[in-house]
This record gives C-alpha cells, sequence and structure tokens, in this order.
C-alpha cells in the first residue's frame, strides 16, 4: 500500500511577479470546472487525476493526486513561494513524485522544480559576543 509523500521545498520555489501571472493565468484555464485538472486557490494548488464531473460542478470520481502550498506576495509584493508539496498515495500509486507535480504545474511558463529560481538561504545569526559563556 502507498502513503503519501511530503516534501519541504529548500531553498523554496519562487516566481517572479511575470512568471506567477502567467502561471496563474493557465492554471486557470486549467481549471478542474473547465474541463482541466487544477483546482487552485490562494496558498493551495490541488492537482486531480480528472476534471470534476460529478453533478453541479462538484468532485465526482475525480482523485486528488497532490497539493503544492505556496505563499502569495512572498517574497516581494507579486511573487508567488513554492514551499511544501504533497503526493497523495493514490499519486503515489499513479507514479506521481513531487518533482512530477511541480513540473506538471510548472510546464505552462517553460519551469521545472529543478530550473525555477530558489529564495535566498539566510545564514544563521552570529551568537551574541557580549553573552557570558561561562559562569
Amino acid at each position: 500500500m502507498a502513503t503519501e509523500t511530503t516534501r519541504v521545498i529548500r531553498p523554496a520555489a519562487v516566481l517572479n511577479d511575470e512568471m506567477a501571472h502567467k502561471l496563474l493565468q493557465a492554471l486557470e484555464q486549467e481549471d478542474v470546472a473547465r474541463g482541466g485538472v487544477w483546482n487552485v486557490s490562494v496558498g493551495l494548488w490541488q492537482r486531480y487525476d480528472r476534471p470534476w464531473n460529478g453533478p453541479g460542478g462538484m468532485m465526482g470520481d475525480a482523485q486528488l493526486v497532490g497539493t503544492i502550498a505556496t505563499v502569495y506576495a512572498a517574497p516581494t509584493k507579486f511573487e508567488i513561494t513554492i514551499y511544501r508539496v504533497t503526493v497523495t498515495s493514490f499519486g503515489v500509486e499513479q507514479g506521481w513524485t513531487v518533482e512530477g507535480l511541480c513540473d506538471d504545474a510548472l510546464r505552462p511558463v517553460g519551469l521545472t522544480l529543478a530550473s525555477c529560481p530558489r529564495a535566498e538561504m539566510l545564514n544563521a545569526p552570529m551568537p551574541d559576543p557580549f553573552r557570558a559563556t561561562a559562569r
């Protein structure tokens, strides 16, 4: 039995304002309600195995493949940061990986998880030189 896979993306992947805008437009065109496979909201992008086909636009028998957790307006106002990805047990059984899920989302703007720009990692703060180390 497959189990879900979750990975924190370190350093986080960052889409600049131009790429973020283009990608959101592309994902909107691929919305599950329009015959696509993505259900995108601020903070969470969900990838399904097929468009939603239930009554009244509900999920029906579509299965969730995985989710991409994002932060909008970070690190700057119009950027989007991808920081955590989960592939469901169903997704793992279907052969999906964290990289594959991200690559599928980023494909419309010509990026992959490997080629996506990354956030700058800050060094840990220096120890306080005035703090006594011995008593």
